[in-house]
């Protein structure tokens, strides 16, 4: 519950940023003069692809904590609470790859199963690789959805 506070406070602090720097847009817009109103058209895209960002990045995260829910409700939720750890907390290198191949086997053997997407994503992300557990997490997510449909 805590991450997901910091979360809200966060998503809050941007969106108040920006309401502010649509309203700098705005009133380049008014001048009515060429150049800054060319500014303010560059300046009023932040916005908006901002709020594209925000939606799309809490979209994701309650369709990925669906799943968590729907996994520990079937007793399959990843626990690494037994792999050792150095010093800052995260998981032995070799510890995480041999967990990984686990889980890469277990995918290769079920590949339309999202449950091993998402364990496999889990994996990446234990290892470091946050690029390809974002990818792999979103195999999952599609495959439950189709799954459901």
């Amino acid at each position: 519950m805590r991450a997901r506070n910091i979360a809200l406070l966060l998503t809050l602090a941007v969106a108040v940023y920006l309401v502010l720097l649509a309203g700098r847009a705005v009133a380049l817009l008014r001048t009515g003069e060429v150049v800054p109103v060319l500014f303010g058209l560059g300046v009023l895209l932040l916005p908006l692809l901002g709020v594209w960002i925000l939606v799309t990045t809490w979209r994701s995260g309650v369709r990925i904590q669906r799943l968590a829910r729907r996994l520990e409700a079937e007793g399959g939720l990843p626990d690494v609470s037994e792999l050792p750890r150095r010093p800052s907390g995260r998981v032995d290198r070799a510890a995480a790859d041999e967990w990984f191949e686990r889980r890469r086997a277990e995918l290769a053997a079920e590949p339309e199963d999202w449950r091993h997407w998402y364990r496999l994503a889990y994996a990446y992300d234990i290892a470091g690789d946050r690029r390809r557990a974002r990818a792999t997490m979103r195999k999952a997510v599609e495959l439950e959805a189709a799954t459901d449909a």
